[in-house]
């Protein structure tokens, strides 16, 4: 019996799969299921392929009883959603129910290599998933599959837009499908629906705000702001337990009034840098050279005591041109309330030589650009990210 059980499972594996489909488990990953379910979609994909991510912040499971439901961190479904046990029953499920991970996907295509993704688009060319996932697998990986242009199938949309923020997108003539991703492979922040952001969109602040502003006085306007940013320049300090002169309270201050004013790349974040340090002659400006941490050390041994870990300093340039590509396409395209969302996620990337980082709440300076948060968080201050599609 034991050999006809692993013969039977055998079948659904490919070569660069570590292990079977997972069956029903009320435990995963360290993570509780509501009920005894088993992981679909994303989930029995990354623990199939054991891919080196983070798991997503809400998974699925095909539950027992004939009942769709939500509970903690968990999407259970029915058994009629019950997926192939094969790649491509997953990575459908995935994108119909779960929409885009694209660390996940970036790190399941690196472990399947192009064979599996080539035999799917071949057994389904028209196939509007298999041609997503073509999409995907040459977009995120930068590499041309072994596969001639699609002549045939509807135009379809990478990300669906009733599931996660998308742009207006441009067309893929070789994939037939239209490009709505809201970046770039070095940098594509995700953001999904949610009753709340929807509620905020359609209130648009960014023409509330600026009805507002048109109402004060030119000169109230800028004593206040000029207030302000001191103020928050004093309590970023004092939140770090930094005691700061009064002139680089002021820089700092500056730094934040002329995020925004101009396009963002490197050489003006750097500029930026140095208004804000001042005097470099003890300190390493630009990106970072090495390793780094948000956390603290053992008082007794000295050993790292991570809170976040963060990105590889290699990978750093390259990310920082994503973030330009970004802010210079589909950063224009997002409303003031994905702009404020988008940055919160700001250590991921955690670009500079600073050893601690102070975030700062979610929707601060919301009314601000895109463009305008992201300068302001440069090199070890508030509000810089990055996505996690690179897959590092």
């Amino acid at each position: 019996m034991e050999t006809v059980f692993h013969a039977r499972i055998s079948k659904f594996m490919n070569a660069s799969q570590r292990k079977p489909y997972s069956s029903a488990v009320s435990v995963f990953h360290g993570r509780w299921l509501p009920e005894e379910a088993s992981p679909a979609g994303y989930a029995a994909l990354i623990d199939a392929y054991e891919l080196p991510v983070p798991l997503p912040r809400r998974l699925a499971a095909i539950g027992p009883r004939h009942k769709v439901y939500q509970a903690d961190d968990w999407n259970i479904y029915t058994p009629r959603h019950t997926p192939d046990a094969d790649l491509i029953g997953h990575l459908t499920f995935a994108l119909r129910y779960e929409g885009l991970d694209l660390a996940a996907l970036k790190a399941l295509f690196r472990a399947t290599g192009p064979d599996p993704i080539t035999d799917i688009v071949r057994a389904s060319p028209t196939g509007s998933y298999a041609r997503r996932l073509w999409f995907l697998y040459e977009w995120l990986l930068d590499t041309r599959l072994d596969l001639p242009d699609a002549t045939r199938g509807s135009y379809a949309l990478v990300v669906d837009p009733d599931r996660q923020w998308a742009t207006g997108g441009a067309t893929s003539t070789r994939h037939r499908v239209k490009n709505n991703l809201p970046g770039t492979p070095a940098f594509c922040p995700m953001v999904f629906r949610t009753p709340a952001l929807d509620a905020f969109v359609a209130r648009n602040l960014a023409g509330e705000a600026r009805r507002l502003i048109a109402e004060v006085p030119a000169d109230l306007l800028a004593r206040t702001a000029a207030f302000l940013l001191l103020k928050d320049s004093r309590s970023s300090f004092q939140i770090e337990g930094e005691d700061p002169p009064q002139d680089r309270i002021q820089r700092w201050g500056q730094v934040i009034a002329e995020a925004g004013r101009r396009t963002i790349d490197r050489a003006e974040l750097e500029r930026l840098q140095r208004i804000v340090i001042g005097d470099a002659r003890f300190v390493h400006l630009g990106l970072r050279a090495e390793g780094g941490f948000v956390g603290e050390h053992d008082r007794h041994t000295g050993a790292p005591i991570p809170d976040h870990v963060s990105a590889r300093h290699e990978d750093l340039p390259e990310l920082i041109d994503g973030l330009t590509a970004f802010d210079r396409g589909a950063a224009r395209e997002l409303d003031p309330v994905l702009a404020a969302a988008v940055p919160s996620l700001r250590l991921r990337l955690y670009p500079s030589f600073r050893r601690r980082e102070r975030p700062s709440p979610p929707l601060s300076h919301s009314s601000c650009s895109c463009r305008a948060r992201l300068q302001s968080a440069w090199l070890g201050f508030p509000c810089f990210c990055r996505h996690p599609g690179s897959g590092r």
